[in-house]
């Protein structure tokens, strides 16, 4: 059961291979959901692709904040090298074989299983990832997309948070150590959306800010392809999104020295001229929502509850937003706020984070309510030497399968839905409210 494709360890490329499941697991598993499960090429939400060779090396764009640099932190089990799924990860895709952790011989071993398999695929590596995890499309959360991480099977998701910090960010990096490190990288991508606009500095006024920086930015982003925007913001503030007029937040701007309070009502206000312009330009927003990485993370400032506000402004329904990572720990929460129209969640990281007994329980109560508003999603990262993004997206794509197969069977077992419909819902769920989203072939 839970079928994945083989990597180049004895199995030729694309022919299917069983991975283990445990007997419990397999026993409440229905043999044909699975067969269709196993067999749909998944649209993924959300992931951070890194460049194809000869690119790999020096790609730092696979996140607009890199969480590889912060103080230590106490990693959940599946971000540490002792994950007990990364062997078979290393088996599907490398062909290698190694027990966790490894050691120095057993890492050098890994890395040149790998560097084999990226110089066999070149340019055409990362799409082959995508075959290995059983991925048609990913949805790259990238600042800029590159060789090899491009349409057809790649699509755009830029970032939108350096938007919301036009003024001196000085007195907010003062918050955590994390945030010593995170407003910088903020302030020098703004300079690169600046500079894509042939500007030095961001222009004195709010209304020009907005006519000559944020909109053509997100009509440059838009041509080039960007489905949507992703907003990082849980990692900078809370979701406490109040409503500020246009003419304090212009007050507020020409101001320039801002206290932390007064920088957050500015923040509010373009973030919702931010939002409204995505609806308009048909692109969805995403909200990292969920626990994030860092011990200075505010995980009570990341309640989606405090979105509602925003999500019941009547002015933004033309607006899609994806609350990515399912929410966790409010994982609940979540799934109440799947009743306005227009929002959504995926199940990245929740995915790779969890067991998939455990989010079977959470996907079970989402798809018993809102079926049609929970996608697939891997958040496949390079989290470590052990884990890349494509250790990442394989066992995320299995265990999210799995989850999803448990859940049905168990609603299909129950009398809650015909086969016939849980099969529907399988098919929604990897692909199909992805592909009506963001308008997907």
């Amino acid at each position: 059961m839970v079928a994945v494709l083989a990597g180049v360890g004895g199995v030729a490329a694309g022919q299917r291979v069983t991975a283990p499941v445990p007997a419990a697991v397999t026993r409440d598993l229905d043999p044909g959901l699975m067969k269709v499960i196993d067999g749909a090429r998944a649209v993924d939400n959300h992931a951070h692709p890194v460049l194809p060779p000869p690119n790999d090396k020096t790609d730092r764009e696979f996140d607009a904040l890199p969480v590889d640099n912060m103080e230590a932190e106490t990693d959940t089990v599946a971000w540490r090298t002792d994950n007990p799924q990364l062997p078979e990860a290393w088996k599907a895709l490398w062909g290698f074989d190694g027990k966790v952790p490894l050691d120095e011989a057993g890492m050098k071993g890994l890395n040149a299983a790998r560097e084999r398999v990226k110089a066999a695929k070149g340019t055409g590596y990362a799409a082959w990832v995508l075959d290995e995890a059983g991925v048609g499309t990913m949805l790259g959360n990238r600042v800029a997309m590159g060789p090899g991480v491009m349409r057809p099977r790649f699509e755009w998701v830029p970032y939108a948070d350096a938007l919301l910090l036009p003024l001196d960010t000085s007195r907010l990096a003062k918050g955590s150590p994390d945030k010593a490190l995170f407003y910088p990288m903020e302030d020098t991508l703004r300079g690169k959306y600046l500079k894509a606009l042939g500007m030095g500095a961001v222009p004195g006024t709010l209304s020009e800010y907005l006519a000559k920086v944020v909109t053509p930015t997100l009509e440059r982003q838009r041509a080039g392809g960007a489905v949507a925007e992703k907003f990082e913001v849980a990692y900078l503030r809370g979701f406490d999104f109040t409503v500020v007029t246009r003419e304090r937040a212009a007050a507020l701007y020409a101001k320039g020295a801002l206290s932390a309070g007064e920088y957050k009502e500015l923040q509010d206000f373009l973030f919702r001229y931010i939002a409204l312009e995505c609806g308009r330009l048909g692109m969805a927003v995403h909200l990292h929502v969920m626990a994030g990485g860092g011990g200075y993370f505010g995980v009570a400032g990341a309640d989606p509850l405090l979105l509602e506000p925003l999500f019941n402004d009547s002015a933004l329904r033309k607006t899609k937003f994806v609350m990515l990572h399912g929410g966790w720990p409010f994982v609940r929460e979540a799934g109440a706020l799947l009743q306005k129209p227009n929002v959504y969640l995926d199940l990245s990281q929740e995915a790779l984070t969890f067991s998939p007994r455990t989010l079977s329980g959470w996907l079970r109560e989402w798809l018993e309510t809102y079926p049609e508003k929970v996608m697939y999603g891997t958040d496949g990262y390079p989290l470590s030497d052990a884990m890349g993004w494509e250790e990442a997206t394989w066992i995320a794509d299995r265990n999210v399968r799995l989850a999803l197969g448990l859940a049905l069977t168990g609603m299909l077992r129950d009398g809650e839905v015909t086969r016939e419909r849980a099969e529907g819902i399988a098919t929604e769920v990897l692909r199909g409210t992805a592909a009506g989203v963001y308008g997907l072939r």
